[in-house]
């Protein structure tokens, strides 16, 4: 009995993460034109100014990002990988295969004139 409403529980969980994740349109009112400074558990710091027409711009690199349904994808020049978002104020988490994947904070338009 303890396991079955365990298990209940957790279904339940489930849809309260999922609808913690932000809309496309929110993720595109964000993001766009602004800077995102963070942490990505894979690659470790990353500064990066996402432009209205598209463009990632970083330290020496750049890619191009899209909104595509409820994900933010960001393509390097090896293909597009997509994450979802969660957004609360100023703070940005990654989200992908429902684990948090790096971190970040929003600061308003391109104060590193990338």
């Amino acid at each position: 009995m303890h396991l079955r409403l365990t298990a209940a529980a957790l279904l339940f969980a489930l849809p309260a993460f999922a609808q913690d994740l932000a809309t496309g349109e929110a993720i595109t009112a964000a993001i766009s034109g602004n800077t995102v400074q963070g942490s990505m558990v894979a690659s470790g710091a990353y500064t990066e100014f996402y432009a209205e027409d598209g463009t990632i711009k970083g330290d020496g690199y750049t890619g191009t990002w899209k909104v595509e349904g409820d994900t933010m994808c960001f393509d390097y020049g090896e293909g597009a990988n997509c994450w979802g978002v969660r957004i609360n104020g100023d703070q940005v988490a990654w989200i992908k295969d429902g684990a948090e994947d790096g971190t970040g904070t929003l600061v308003k338009g391109n104060p590193n004139n990338f």
